[in-house]
């Protein structure tokens, strides 16, 4: 195990670099010089020049991107171009309100799509089930901005049950959370279903019945138990990318997070803040590759590497 954790170390560290490199030159090939945004419609040759040189932008880009390299591995995110403030304490300030959404919406889906979908399987083709499946396929239909603001406009906006923007506590945190979790609780609850069905037609399913165990112990502690891996795989995978989806939601809600930060660096062609915030989003990504799969070698002994 401990080598295979080594090898997967080496080989997620050159992923991260791949991602870094397409990000830098995706950023650099999109229309729009920030310089010029940065110096004014009436600043002169000179004084743009200038501020290439202040940030580095005039050298080739091969250049740029190998400095910038050096740089995040010594810690060193750079300067926000818009701001003239320190990319990392940027990207720090906002990064603790992004996990709270993406972790909050992540546990609301896990605690509503498995038991949900162990009901489903238990009972298919049950009214119960046809519920279910069909409140899956309609939250993962749903796209996530349009979910947000229909949730603003009854809950936020009638009801006045949740503020509709910003953060003030715990009730804004409802919302958003919502709005990024449903379509999760309708992937997780598939993902459960299927595999409870798969499952329960084993034999040491039935071995166990015989054994006069109740039903909630066959069902949770037995079949779920191996059910629950491809909800695990997918849990870790989709993690970072519900950080990346949290831009959408951050945007509606004013929410004041990562995603928010990462939306308004690229259009303003803030190069320092989206290059930080992909490669922090790269870094997670790995890393939840790497703890999937070794939580899913717990789970399933059979497994070998």
């Amino acid at each position: 195990m401990l080598r295979y954790i080594a090898l997967r170390i080496i080989s997620l560290f050159f992923i991260v670099i791949g991602v870094t490199v397409i990000t830098f030159l995706i950023l650099r090939l999109t229309p729009g010089d920030p310089v010029e945004v940065m110096a004014g419609a009436r600043a002169t040759p000179e004084s743009i020049q200038k501020i290439k040189v202040k940030f580095g932008l005039d050298k080739p880009i091969q250049v740029q991107y190998f400095y910038w390299l050096a740089q995040i591995m010594h810690g060193d995110f750079g300067t926000s171009i818009i701001t003239h403030q320190p990319a990392l304490k940027m990207i720090g300030e906002r990064l603790p309100a992004t996990l709270i959404l993406t972790a909050t919406a992540v546990l609301l889906s896990l605690i509503a799509g498995i038991p949900m979908g162990v009901v489903s399987a238990v009972k298919q083709y049950s009214v119960i089930d046809y519920i279910s499946t069909t409140s899956a396929f309609f939250w993962l239909s749903m796209p996530g901005f349009w979910l947000g603001l229909m949730l603003m406009l009854v809950f936020g906006f009638y009801l006045r049950w949740f503020p509709l923007s910003g953060y003030s506590g715990f009730s804004s945190l409802v919302l958003p959370s919502l709005s990024l979790g449903l379509p999760q609780i309708g992937s997780i609850l598939r993902l459960t279903r299927s595999g409870m069905l798969e499952v329960i037609k084993e034999h040491y399913i039935t071995a166990v019945r015989a054994k006069g165990m109740g039903e909630r112990i066959v069902l949770y502690r037995h079949a779920l138990r191996n059910a629950i891996i491809p909800v695990v795989v997918i849990t870790f995978l989709g993690f970072p990318w519900l950080i990346g989806g949290a831009v959408v939601i951050e945007t509606v809600f004013a929410w004041p997070g990562m995603g928010r930060l990462l939306y308004q660096a690229i259009i303003a062609k803030d190069f320092p803040i989206a290059q930080g915030i992909i490669f922090i989003i790269a870094i997670l990504t790995v890393l939840s590759n790497l703890i999937g799969d070794i939580i899913v070698a717990y789970l399933d002994p059979r497994i070998k590497y």
